[in-house]
């Protein structure tokens, strides 16, 4: 059990997720879409289709934006994106993936590639940076839920592998294969979760200065802006008074 990155505050803290809201609305739409399209249009029946709609809520998505969405996915809709990861280091040989859902491969190539560039990084091959990385599910609740202690024998009791947690709350992770299981199984002893999700996560990670926080954040926004990337992910940390200036 560890404490989470400090990354993830600073996002809370800037309140990155309102600043985005319509591009985070637009990105989670297409998941559910896609989702919908490459399984059954019911949740309970489609366990990827149950974590873009539980996702979605979270993001305070109107019910009626989620319905529309799901319904696409039988017009036809999203059948052409194609699913795909990059991989590149930004800054300090900071490890960086980038998944993507695209109709255009050659624009979104592109467009990923010149954000590196520009903030003094490099786009790698596939696999170069995340054999660095455990692909997880990642099930997240408030610190209100209850203690870490408390946490972590509910996590252990459910399935979960692991458990980090710190003042703004908890993140428990499993297997790729039992994240709906697990998540099913938490909800019956600490409430409904605010997320679950899968992760690329961390081995470890590199602590920066604020100067190298600085231009990689300015590479992860840029990345996040693009409307085809749907995830970004790193492995860098901030100490606590780097964390105090971002």
């Amino acid at each position: 059990m560890a404490g989470h990155s400090k990354w993830a505050n600073i996002q809370h803290r800037k309140g990155k997720q309102d600043k985005l809201r319509s591009k985070m609305f637009s990105k989670l739409s297409k998941e559910i879409t896609v989702a919908a399209k490459m399984g059954m249009p019911d949740p309970d029946m489609n366990p990827r289709l149950r974590l873009a709609v539980k996702a979605a809520k979270a993001a305070s998505m109107p019910k009626d934006v989620i319905d529309r969405a799901i319904k696409k996915s039988q017009m036809n809709d999203g059948a052409d994106y194609t699913e795909i990861r990059y991989e590149g280091y930004g800054v300090n040989g900071i490890a960086i993936i980038v998944e993507a859902m695209t109709d255009n491969l050659n624009r979104t190539a592109s467009n990923v590639r010149s954000y590196f560039t520009k903030c003094g990084g490099n786009l790698g091959t596939t696999g170069s940076v995340s054999h660095s990385f455990d692909r997880v599910g990642e099930i997240s609740y408030p610190a209100s839920v209850g203690s870490a202690d408390d946490v972590l024998m509910a996590a252990l009791e459910a399935g979960a592998d692991d458990v980090e947690s710190d003042e703004e709350g908890h993140w428990i992770y499993c297997k790729v294969e039992n994240l709906s299981e697990v998540s099913d199984a938490l909800e019956k002893t600490l409430g409904e979760s605010t997320e679950s999700k899968l992760v690329w996560k961390p081995q470890t990670r590199t602590v920066v200065d604020l100067e190298t926080a600085q231009k990689l954040m300015r590479l992860i926004d840029l990345l996040e802006e693009d409307d085809d990337v749907q995830t970004v992910t790193h492995n860098f940390d901030v100490p606590d008074e780097v964390a105090a200036q971002l």
